[in-house]
């Protein structure tokens, strides 16, 4: 018998396949935290925005920006700027699914010019 399996040898591919499944999760964990990445930053530019478009009529850019993201992300806008335009900057903190790891938040920006045609004629 050329082929005869040791006693010993039983049991090598899975203690081999065990070592190597935390590799694995590693390389799906970090896959899963580049998307998460990718969707605030998308998210946080949308947020920015909704948050710029609402400043502009004269309205409230904070609950703009919170009702344009998912509920599951956490959303803080600013507005500033001055003259015929708002400027409004929404930052999203990315969640961690990765134990150890931790992300600065997207932040991204927006401006727009204020609506005083609106506010002229007496209309929201």
């Amino acid at each position: 018998m050329p082929y005869a399996r040791k006693a010993r040898d039983r049991g090598q591919v899975a203690l081999e396949y065990l070592g190597f499944v935390p590799v694995l999760l590693l390389v799906a964990l970090a896959g899963i935290q580049v998307g998460l990445i990718a969707y605030a930053a998308q998210q946080a530019g949308t947020a920015a925005r909704a948050g710029a478009r609402a400043a502009s009529l004269e309205q409230s850019a904070q609950a703009a920006c919170s009702n344009a993201v998912s509920d599951w992300l956490t959303v803080t806008c600013g507005a500033g700027g001055g003259g015929d335009e708002v400027t409004v900057t929404a930052v999203v903190r990315i969640p961690s699914v990765v134990p150890g790891w931790q992300f600065d938040p997207a932040e991204k920006t927006a401006t727009m010019p204020l609506d005083r045609t609106g506010a002229e004629r007496g209309t929201p």
